[in-house]
């Protein structure tokens, strides 16, 4: 009887087991839309639980319609589908696609694919998130991530970014100067066996990201639909008077695209120049004078005589104080030769500096920020003829010149025009992905690779 009843038992149970995988097969098959699957893709699976049934449904409305202009009978998207759908050109869009493609080198995007890279890329823990990108970084592939492969990168972005409909490659020298100054800001601390010099590790990776944050932004969104709102693809619209050509500016559309990493999405669309020392004269009175009709944010920018140039975003309006004020939004921020951003660290409040006709020498006239009372992290004497950075724990910044004692050859002022929520908050994108998928259509047409119809 015993026996008897555990092959009751055993047969029971095995109808269960049968059951349950038949219907997690038909759950599967209903999500991937292929009935003739014959068995559960287990990564599919567990992917799918991190997206609504929503999102899964405006998934696969894109997947359709971008594999329908591959010409592959809808069943996968093609590389250069996917690259000119996504904005993502040259090396780093190639190496996007192939971890997308999950590393299989078929040049074929299978829905599965693109659910479960959206959900490591997108959804993942922090370091998975981190783990794919540094892989992602790695656009030869070779586990090796070396300065070669950086500046492939850095390329990619600039093309994306600001001479998307240039097929040259060659970058001019002004170019090449731009992506050598967040090259110069990595560290290459790993040394690898048969390699001349060291690669970048995990640990480099992310103190690199941190000092760049708008690249961290750029490299964390190439899989959302390309538009507008769009993280690390904002670059200000920078206003200037006709009597400031562009040449004179210390702020290049690459450097605006770097500081704007650092602030929300309604302060990176309209910068305008409100004093250039070039024009206005290296005068105090005449900067707070022009920098007082906006109420706004501003960023400040030095050119001193060795060439480096620095500064740093002041998010309360400059007003004479006796002591620090602002508050955390702040941060300092180097251009060149070197381009990094240094956020408060909470260590103590000295964030912003203006002093005006004291006569104590425990309080210097002149505009600042961070560090103490003489000892700044930055800071330019109300002559505007000489001035000082030294590190600090404000920002965790480190002087941000040649030498702590600064001379002044150029000063810009920038007014940050804030538009949209003043909340900080981004606003929602608005529509399903297939909506924003068909306002691109014009862009996959003018590539040649959209079909006359859906």
């Amino acid at each position: 009887m015993a026996l008897n009843g555990s092959v009751e038992e055993s047969g029971l149970g095995n109808s269960r087991n049968q059951a349950e995988r038949k219907g997690k097969r038909k759950q599967g098959e209903a999500i991937m839309g292929n009935a003739q699957s014959p068995s559960p893709d287990p990564p599919l699976d567990a992917a799918s639980l991190a997206f609504s049934k929503q999102e899964l449904e405006d998934l696969r409305s894109l997947f359709v319609s971008l594999a329908a202009q591959s010409g592959s009978n809808r069943k996968f998207i093609s590389q250069p589908v996917f690259q000119a759908y996504f904005r993502v050109p040259g090396p780093l869009g190639a190496r996007m696609f192939q971890l997308a493609a999950r590393k299989r080198n078929d040049g074929m995007l299978t829905f599965e694919d693109l659910v479960v890279t959206k959900a490591t890329y997108e959804k993942g823990a922090r370091d998975e998130i981190e783990e794919f990108i540094y892989q992602l970084c790695d656009v030869t592939g070779d586990s090796i991530l070396g300065r070669s492969d950086i500046e492939a990168v850095l390329k990619s972005i600039h093309e994306a970014l600001f001479s998307p409909e240039s097929d040259d490659n060659d970058l001019s020298s002004q170019h090449q100067d731009i992506l050598e100054v967040f090259i110069n800001a990595a560290i290459f601390s790993e040394k690898v066996e048969g390699l001349a010099g060291e690669s970048m590790s995990l640990a480099d990776f992310r103190s690199w990201c941190s000092l760049l944050p708008s690249a961290r932004k750029f490299l964390g969104s190439l899989l959302t639909p390309p538009d507008s709102g769009r993280p690390g693809y904002q670059v200000p619209c920078l206003q200037h008077p006709e009597n400031v050509s562009s040449d004179m500016l210390l702020l290049w559309k690459e450097y605006a695209w770097h500081i704007g990493g650092a602030l929300s999405q309604n302060e990176v669309e309209e910068w305008k120049l409100l004093y250039h020392s070039a024009v206005n004269g290296l005068s105090f009175s005449t900067f707070l004078g022009n920098i007082s009709n906006g109420d706004g944010p501003t960023v400040l920018i030095i050119k001193d005589t060795e060439g480096y140039v620095y500064g740093g975003y002041a998010s309360q309006p400059w007003e004479r104080q006796s002591d620090f004020y602002g508050d955390m939004k702040s941060f300092l921020f180097q251009l060149y030769p070197k381009a990094s951003i240094f956020r408060p660290t909470g260590a103590n409040n000295n964030l912003q500096w203006c002093a005006v006709n004291f006569s104590s020498d425990s309080i210097p006239n002149g505009i600042g920020f961070g560090g103490r009372a003489n000892h700044f992290g930055l800071f330019l004497s109300a002559n505007f003829d000489q001035g000082h950075t030294f590190s600090c724990t404000t920002f965790n910044s480190p002087c941000l010149s040649k030498t702590s004692k600064i001379h002044p050859e150029t000063i810009e002022c920038w007014g940050v025009l804030a538009k949209g929520p003043q909340n900080g908050k981004p606003e929602v994108l608005k529509g399903t992905v297939l909506e924003r998928f068909k306002e691109d259509r014009n862009m996959l047409k003018m590539v040649g690779l959209a079909n006359s119809s859906d």
